[in-house]
């Protein structure tokens, strides 16, 4: 099974904005810890990402290389705004499609794995006529994981633990959907090498430590952590479920600033 995975927006689009958070952020961090879980707990299955950092790449260049590729299921990352009353998940096939096709299929089932453990108001199953929806030649389903600039959704937002948690709901319906088989060998949990190149109190200074990444050619951005009442803006410089890979992109990293470390989650 072919997976192109789309945590939407990036770069120089941030996407929705609210309570300190960035729309790409968050649906990058769900996103990189679908493909962790999925490779890590399923077989016969290949996972490609139209973005494993913070660039910036079209709607066009994300489905045609979907399309290109022959993946057999698109999935499109979100998050929501509207007006900071608005709250809950919901999600999205295209608008052309009827309750009884292929795609409406899966997405029931991913809507039901989803909203078992997201913790959100269920907002139900949509339809529109966005962009990924129309352009993939494979099913397709965009989901929108709550509200950025609403304070219960912005809250759970903040929890590293909920994203996986949101990751798992997604990898739990595409497992059931396309009866994927669990690998047999059992390492114990799946684990996610962070690199963080900095951790701070001031949003300003985490992204001037993004810029300065970038201009040595290292992708980054920005998470936030709440420790001990205290919110810190982490800069997060790579993931990897390799720890050799992650101490040698440690290392590159390193070079460009001294306080870079790893997080194994």
């Amino acid at each position: 099974m072919k997976l192109y995975l789309d945590p939407g927006h990036g770069g120089s689009d941030p996407g929705a904005q609210g309570n300190g958070l960035r729309e790409k952020d968050i649906n990058l961090d769900i996103a990189l810890n679908i493909q962790s879980l999925l490779t890590n707990q399923y077989e016969n299955v290949s996972v490609k990402m139209s973005r494993t950092s913070d660039i910036t790449k079209s709607l066009v260049q994300r489905t045609n290389e979907a399309n290109s590729w022959g993946a057999d299921y698109y999935v499109s990352i979100h998050c929501n705004a509207f007006n900071g009353s608005a709250q809950g998940y919901e999600d999205y096939i295209h608008s052309a499609l009827t309750d009884s096709s292929q795609t409406a299929k899966y997405r029931d089932i991913l809507h039901a794995e989803i909203t078992s453990v997201n913790q959100l108001q269920n907002r139900g199953k949509k339809k529109a006529n966005f962009h990924v929806l129309r352009e993939s030649t494979m099913p397709a389903i965009l989901s929108e994981n709550g509200f950025i600039d609403n304070n219960h959704d912005a809250a759970l937002m903040r929890d590293p633990s909920w994203r996986r948690k949101v990751a798992q709901g997604h990898v739990n319906g595409i497992a059931r959907a396309f009866n994927l088989k669990r690998k047999d060998t059992n390492p114990g949990p799946s684990v996610l090498y962070r690199i963080i190149a900095g951790s701070f109190q001031s949003i300003d200074n985490a992204e001037e430590r993004v810029a300065h990444l970038n201009r040595h050619q290292i992708d980054s951005f920005i998470s936030s952590v709440t420790v001990s009442g205290k919110r810190w803006f982490r800069v997060q410089a790579g993931a990897f479920t390799n720890r050799n890979n992650a101490e040698e992109h440690l290392a590159t990293v390193k070079r460009v600033v001294s306080d870079a470390y790893i997080v194994q989650e």
